[in-house]
C-alpha cells in the first residue's frame, strides 16, 4: 500500500474542497455514506455536482439536489465518484468524462466507491493504478488499465477506491484518518456508532457460500454482461 503523508490543516486554513459526482440512478449509499463521514470534519467543504442543478433521482427513487453544475463547480481537492446502475450511462458520456478529466488534473485525491471506479477508469484515470470495485464488476477494471484488488479499500498513491456500497463508510473513515489523523477518524466512527454486526454472515464473496454467490451472479448476469461490453469499449478508446 503506497501512502503519501496526509495533510493536517491548521485552524483558519482554507477548507478542503470535496466534489462528489451526482447522477441519475446512482446508489445513494455509495454517496451518502462517505458524505456523512466527511461532513463531520470542519476542514471539509462538500459540493454535489451534476450537469444541471435540477433534482436527481437515485436508483431507488430518492431525490437529491445538486449544489452546483459542471460549469460552476469549484476545483476539487478530492474528486469522488459513487457507483450504481446509472454508472453504465456515464461510461460513454463525454460531458461527464471530460469533467472528471479536467477536475482530476488539479485534484489532490481521485476517489470512488463501488462501480464509480469504472467511471474513473473510462476517463483514463486509473491506468497503472491498483483499484477496487463491487465484487461483481471487479474484473472489469483490468479492461480499463487498472489492477483489480479484492480489498475493501485500496489506496495507491493519490487514488483511493472503495469496494461495494457499504464499503463507502470504510473508505471515508480511511480517507479521514489519512487526512486528519486516526484519532479524529476514530472519534467520528464512534459518534456514528459504526460497529457493523450484520444479521447474517456471507456479505462478501470471501465468506458467502458458493450457491449464494452463484445465485447473485445469475440474477445480475445480463446487467454485468452489458457493463463488460461498455468497459471493453472504453478500454479500447483508451488504447
Amino acid at each position: 500500500m503506497s501512502r503519501a503523508p496526509g495533510p493536517h490543516l491548521p485552524d483558519g486554513a482554507e477548507p478542503m474542497q470535496i466534489v462528489m459526482l451526482l447522477y441519475p440512478r446512482l446508489t445513494q449509499l455509495d454517496l451518502t455514506g462517505p458524505f456523512e463521514v466527511l461532513s463531520r470534519f470542519r476542514e471539509c467543504k462538500i459540493d454535489l455536482v451534476w450537469k444541471t442543478t435540477e433534482p436527481v433521482r437515485d436508483a431507488s427513487g430518492l431525490t437529491i439536489l445538486p449544489s452546483c453544475d459542471f460549469r460552476n463547480c469549484p476545483q476539487a481537492d478530492i474528486l469522488f465518484v459513487p457507483g450504481g446502475p446509472g454508472q453504465s450511462a456515464l461510461m460513454e458520456d463525454e460531458d461527464v468524462l471530460s469533467f472528471l478529466q479536467e477536475q482530476a488534473g488539479s485534484a489532490r485525491y481521485i476517489t470512488s466507491v463501488c462501480t464509480g471506479s469504472l467511471v474513473l477508469g473510462a476517463a483514463g484515470l486509473l491506468k497503472g493504478y491498483r483499484a477496487t470495485c463491487h465484487w461483481l464488476s471487479l474484473s472489469q477494471l483490468s479492461l480499463l488499465g487498472a489492477e483489480p484488488v479484492a480489498e475493501r479499500v485500496v489506496h495507491d498513491r493519490n487514488r483511493i477506491t472503495g469496494a461495494g456500497v457499504t464499503s463507502g463508510i470504510d473508505f471515508a473513515l480511511s480517507l479521514a484518518a489519512h487526512l486528519f489523523g486516526e484519532e479524529r477518524a476514530r472519534k467520528v466512527q464512534l459518534q456514528m456508532e459504526y460497529d457493523p454486526q450484520p444479521p447474517f454472515s456471507g456479505g462478501s464473496p470471501a465468506s458467502a457460500p458458493a450457491d449464494l454467490i452463484a445465485a447473485v451472479r445469475a440474477d445480475t448476469a445480463a446487467f454485468q454482461e452489458a457493463r463488460e461490453v461498455l468497459a471493453r469499449r472504453a478500454g479500447a478508446k483508451l488504447g
